[in-house]
């Protein structure tokens, strides 16, 4: 059984060496490790770090292009170079290398597709009350929206396997970490969890500049997705709470109409019937999406047989 560890970096000449050394060297049930360090056009020495400390692969993306399009790049790297297993790590040193086995040890044993490690360590202890607070609000919202029981959503360390690897696709430029998860829950793979001890923050998070545009992205993250696994429970949640408000202003009409001998308030059986008219069309709208969703899980299905059938293809020998 062949593991890949898959660094996705920017910019992290520095801290790169450190994280390198303390990665496993082998582990129970693993023949072979191999790690790719994936070059986030970088403006440092990186890439040459990265060859220096002996990685199997560089992959150097020509211009930064997000952590989400990073760790698609390794994870494509990983399954070219014919990975069973994919750990994906942090290359500022925040976990700690000697996890990698107890992270990977479900995947090993087969009780899981994807295991996301649990952050337990020095550098929880550094957030601060808010960031901890949106830690768990998310991981509460994510967890809905998946049907997953993981309680840190948001972490980086995570194993798949080949299988779950080959189907999944992330979308999103920000962040593959809500993403990954939702679409690992609603397309049937197992996906677990276990405590992880992690290093000291060697530097502040490079991710988003505030928590405000965090919190926002990250919403929009899990609202697209989760519309696009759930289509018409998002649509018609929304169209029921817009037809709703215009059942309550019927009844505010109505009342008027028998207390007030039906003078005025006209306003409101308008604005009922328009909220109305509007939240039918919108349930409709989520038929239509989930018929779309459909189609997409359909070609979800055929990429993903592609996919395994250029990775899985024998190498051609001779002209």
């Amino acid at each position: 059984m062949k593991l890949v560890i898959q660094i996705p970096c920017f910019n992290e000449a520095d801290a790169l060496p450190v994280t390198l050394r303390d990665l496993p060297r082998s582990l129970p049930g693993i023949d072979l490790i191999e790690v790719i360090v994936v070059d986030d056009g970088s403006t440092d020495a990186t890439a040459e770090v990265a060859w220096a400390c002996g990685v199997a692969e560089v992959v150097r993306l020509g211009q930064h292009r997000g952590l989400a399009r990073a760790f698609m790049a390794g994870i494509e790297a990983g399954l070219r170079r014919g990975a069973d297993l994919i750990v994906n790590t942090d290359a500022d040193n925040q976990y700690r290398g000697d996890e990698v086995g107890r992270l990977v040890a479900p995947l090993v044993a087969g009780q899981a597709d994807m295991v996301v490690g649990e952050r337990q360590g020095a550098s929880v202890s550094e957030f601060s009350a808010v960031k901890l607070a949106l830690l768990r609000v998310g991981s509460w919202v994510v967890r809905r929206a998946s049907g997953t029981q993981l309680p840190d959503v948001a972490s980086g360390f995570r194993a798949l396997t080949r299988e779950a690897a080959m189907r999944l696709m992330v979308f999103s430029d920000f962040t593959y970490t809500l993403e990954t998860v939702i679409q690992a829950g609603n397309r049937g793979l197992a996906v677990g969890h276990v405590p992880v001890e992690t290093n000291p923050s060697m530097r502040p998070s490079r991710l988003f500049g505030s928590v405000g545009e965090y919190v926002l992205r990250s919403s929009g993250t899990i609202l697209r997705i989760y519309a696009m696994y759930q289509p018409l429970r998002v649509f018609a949640l929304a169209g029921s709470l817009i037809a709703s408000a215009g059942v309550l202003l019927a009844f505010r009409f109505l009342y008027f109409y028998v207390t007030n001998g039906g003078a005025g308030h006209f306003q409101s059986l308008i604005i009922s019937a328009i909220c109305c008219i509007v939240g039918f069309q919108v349930v409709l709208i989520g038929l239509v999406a989930d018929l779309i969703a459909g189609h997409r899980r359909i070609s979800e299905e055929i990429l993903y047989r592609v996919r395994r059938l250029e990775l899985e293809r024998p190498p051609h020998d001779g002209p």
